[in-house]
């Protein structure tokens, strides 16, 4: 595929994922006021124990605060109700040389990557609480803390969407590896490096210091990224043992294959 070519399809990809985002845009926004009362629910837990000398107040900046964030809110819900749409067409576009018995992967690469994409959605969400806890018990007593509501939702966002995001990684490199674009070997070589970053990147978006919480999210991902490494591995043998059994393993490199030879002109 020349170079138009390629962004011409990047196009038509972003376009299908931008359309089916919109369309759960407006599933959001029709179910705003329910997801708006369970983002703040993190908050309004750890408000309910705080001291009543003590305010602690989410609020809203300007005139026009409102409204941008029933649009934001509305535009996150469509990214999570569409991520099989946009999911499959990143898959579809970082593979669009695949042969026709190879497309059924993308069905697995789909079965595998919203549940992963929600399941880091949600063990984002489930560690939220103790992270506002933690953040606001920094306020002393009978201090106030107005929040700007912009800010804080920004930041609970941004959470849940980097670790959804992150889960994605091992499904991406058995992706690639189906593809034939990199070996499990090439992937293996630099593991140290990518445990280093992987925990590096839960330290980042970790919003609490302690080093429990780090853990958990560095570990599963971790975990996420052996299994991925040995799927590719078992991907890798198999394709080997199938190369070794096809007539052209036994010519030399050196060695032209044979030419069919055309059939005898019975006039000659």
């Amino acid at each position: 595929m020349t170079l138009a070519g390629h962004l011409s399809e990047l196009r038509s990809r972003l376009i299908r994922s931008i359309l089916a985002v919109s369309a759960g845009g407006v599933v959001g926004w029709i179910t705003y006021d329910r997801v708006f009362t369970a983002l703040q629910r993190p908050f309004l837990q750890v408000r309910a124990h705080r001291p009543p000398s003590s305010l602690v107040e989410l609020n809203f900046t300007g005139i026009t605060d409102p409204f941008s964030l029933k649009i934001k809110i509305s535009m996150f819900i469509g990214l999570l109700l569409a991520s099989p749409v946009w999911i499959y067409q990143v898959w579809a576009f970082i593979t669009p040389g695949l042969h026709r018995n190879e497309r059924r992967y993308a069905v697995g690469f789909l079965a595998a990557a919203l549940p992963l994409f929600l399941g880091g959605a949600y063990l984002a969400w489930a560690v939220m609480p103790k992270a506002v806890s933690f953040l606001l018990e920094f306020t002393p007593s009978g201090a106030s803390n107005i929040l700007d509501l912009q800010t804080y939702l920004n930041f609970v966002l941004r959470f849940i969407l980097a670790f959804g995001t992150a889960f994605l990684i091992p499904v991406i490199m058995v992706g690639v590896n189906m593809a034939g674009l990199v070996s499990a070997r090439q992937l293996g070589a630099a593991w140290r490096i990518t445990v280093f970053g992987i925990f590096l990147f839960a330290a980042m978006m970790t919003p609490t210091p302690d080093a429990w919480t780090m853990l958990l999210m560095g570990s599963a991902i971790v975990l996420l990224y052996l299994a991925a490494l040995g799927v590719c591995f078992l991907n890798d043998r198999r394709r080997a043992r199938r190369a070794a059994a096809a007539p052209s393993a036994a010519w030399s490199d050196d060695e032209a294959s044979p030419l069919p030879q055309p059939d005898p002109d019975p006039d000659e």
